[in-house]
């Protein structure tokens, strides 16, 4: 293990590389004061981040470069992972291969074309957008206002020998440069004037337009009036394809993130001139153990230390501050040339537009999860990996996970939600009440919840065949793998609930803690360490935090509906569709405390004497 003799690290900000016994970099760090940062590695291993202590573990050497400024050394971590990609640093990558509407500017005849994939220097991008088919629809529409080449330079030249050119010079989608139909500077100016567009702006393009088309008409030029507005009307109908979401001089981007223990989404809203003119997203694997504003400080950087397709913005909105953001505003400013704000929105239309930038993150993060939860071989794989790691007498091929939800000991709720080959099988997820456990007692709860779902199952087993076959039960099924959200205090309760059931020999049980990501198993002091990003991780924290999804659920659903309308149950008539509908009228419990007889009187829909019943439970009298 590498130990450095930390009075020969300066004091100043910088950059700092581990690398390994091959001399290759594994990670890259920035501080503002290095000497400072380097120490908190050299620590007991046991206080360490399970993938940090691995990557101390494998440093055979450590350098650094001192630098000017945070700033400077920002920019310089970012050179050194976008070079070295070290295996132990967050990266982002695309959730897919979005499309760009690309123009060639390095070619003789630039050409406008949809692209995928890299870019490459000399062409200028926008976008990216959603769909192929909404960068070809916008193009189709401009292609008759900016008559730019849309071939491939094979076809280009096929024309240029025949002299002849293709259809879409003769439809007026093409200037027809195959065939010096138009000059260089008349096709310069297609260029620009579409590169303007598409970069946001519209307004003076349009207007001169509608200027030329006015001039044609007063000078009796009828066919090229004509030829204007339709140019002048593919004009609108491009513009009508993209959504105006601020003032016309607004330039800004949204960036949303939704993070979870193993991975993280970003997704990203582009605005010019009040228009979104593109949206991308990415997906991160959290090789770091990183907060969200941490992780937010590597997403700012990623995205803005080389300049976007669509330049910088004015103002960047973020779901969650950045840490560096004093940092990160003035690496922006500099390199934009001028201020550019970093905030969280807090109300209005730009609350609005993050909420749907944030969805599109949730959401990519959650097909994500599904499509490497679908694969039937990374299944297999964790399945076999828990049963070696864990050192269990069977394949655990269902999988029946427990966690507590509650509120300073009240609503105690408990969930059992199962993974079957690997697949969240709902129909089988259970909820629980508990109520035997008075006050905050997260042991007894978990007891009492075992406790009834595994005496459940030995009273089916037990059953005679007949009875089984007639009904079966609720929880028939045994699992080969009950896992506990929490440490060892919460493992050592499923022990004794197993063993006092005498099912010791047939159902295994562990445990694994959220702080350092720890699999506890009976017999076993130390945790197991399962790799991070390994398969078998994976399936335990998706069935873990399932648990707590669910768990939460059925508790807010508990405390809401207590909270609502415990004052007004048992009024005879007044049934679950009239309470709703009647806190729905007044805006809630309060307001119907707040209004007089004769208002409940005055709904047609309550009978006179509902009415009167709900006014006396909420005055009673003195």
């Amino acid at each position: 293990m590498l130990k450095p003799n930390l009075t020969e690290v300066p004091t100043g900000p910088g950059s700092y590389q581990f690398k390994d016994e091959h001399g290759r970099i594994i990670y890259v760090g920035k501080a503002s004061n290095l000497r400072a940062r380097l120490a908190n590695y050299f620590v007991d291993p046991a206080l360490l981040h399970t993938r940090t202590a691995a990557m101390v573990t494998a440093a055979r050497e450590m350098t650094w470069i001192e630098v000017d400024n945070e700033v400077a050394a920002l920019l310089l971590e970012y050179n050194l992972i976008k070079q070295h990609r070290p295996r132990f640093n967050v990266r982002l990558r695309d959730d897919k291969s979005y499309p760009f509407l690309a123009v060639t500017l390095d070619e003789e005849w630039p050409r406008a074309v949809v692209m995928r994939g890299r870019k490459r220097k000399g062409t200028k991008y926008f976008g990216p957008f959603t769909h192929a088919w909404a960068i070809r629809d916008t193009l189709d529409a401009l292609l008759r206002t900016f008559p730019v080449r849309t071939c491939s330079p094979a076809k280009f030249r096929q024309h240029e020998r025949l002299g002849r050119p293709c259809l879409l010079f003769h439809i007026e989608k093409c200037a027809g440069p195959c065939v010096n139909e138009v000059s260089v500077d008349a096709y310069s100016q297609h260029v620009r004037g579409l590169t303007k567009f598409l970069g946001g702006d519209t307004e003076g393009i349009r207007d001169d337009l509608q200027r030329a088309m006015v001039e044609a008409s007063r000078n009796q030029r009828f066919e090229d009036a004509a030829r204007l507005r339709d140019r002048l009307g593919a004009i609108d109908r491009a513009l009508e394809r993209q959504t105006m979401v601020g003032e016309r001089g607004d330039d800004f981007d949204v960036v949303a993130l939704c993070d979870s223990d193993l991975e993280a989404s970003v997704h990203v809203f582009y605005a010019r001139k009040g228009r979104v003119l593109g949206n991308n997203g990415y997906v991160i694997d959290k090789s770091e153990p990183l907060t969200a504003g941490e992780l937010m400080s590597r997403v700012i950087v990623d995205l803005y230390a080389d300049e976007p397709a669509l330049g910088w913005p004015k103002e960047v909105m973020v779901s969650v501050e950045p840490d560096d953001l004093t940092t990160c505003g003035e690496m922006l400013s500099q390199k934009r040339g001028s201020h550019v704000d970093i905030r969280v929105p807090q109300r209005g239309d730009r609350r609005e537009l993050l909420a749907t930038v944030m969805k599109n993150a949730n959401d990519a993060l959650v097909r994500h999860k599904i499509r490497r939860a679908s694969d039937h071989n990374a299944r297999s794989r964790a399945i076999s990996e828990l049963q070696d790691l864990l050192g269990l007498s069977q394949a655990p091929l269902r999988i029946e996970c427990y966690d507590m939800a509650h509120l300073h000991g009240t609503d105690y709720v408990g969930s059992m939600v199962v993974l079957e080959d690997g697949l969240p099988a709902k129909r089988e997820y259970r909820k629980f009440k508990v109520g035997t456990v008075p006050g905050n007692d997260d042991y007894a709860a978990m007891r009492e919840v075992l406790t009834r779902r595994l005496t459940a199952y030995v009273a089916e087993r037990d059953a005679p065949i007949e009875e089984r076959r007639e009904k079966p039960g609720k929880f028939a099924y045994p699992p080969q793998l009950v896992l506990v959200d929490g440490g060892k205090g919460q493992l050592g309760v499923a022990i004794e609930v197993v063993r006092d059931l005498g099912l010791e020999d047939e159902i295994n049980v562990a445990s694994l803690a959220k702080r350092f990501e720890e699999v506890f198993v009976p017999d076993r002091p130390d945790p197991v360490r399962i790799p991070r990003g390994s398969d078998a991780l994976y399936m335990l924290q998706v069935v873990r935090d399932e648990a707590h999804r669910f768990a939460n659920s059925f508790h807010r659903q508990r405390r809401s509906r207590r909270m609502k309308s415990s004052e007004l149950d048992g009024i005879k008539g007044f049934g679950a569709a009239r309470r709703e509908r009647l806190l729905k009228e007044f805006g809630g419990i309060a307001g119907v405390r707040a209004a007089s007889l004769a208002d409940l009187e005055a709904l047609s829909w309550l009978p006179t004497e509902i009415a009167r019943a709900v006014h006396a439970r909420l005055h009673p009298t003195r």
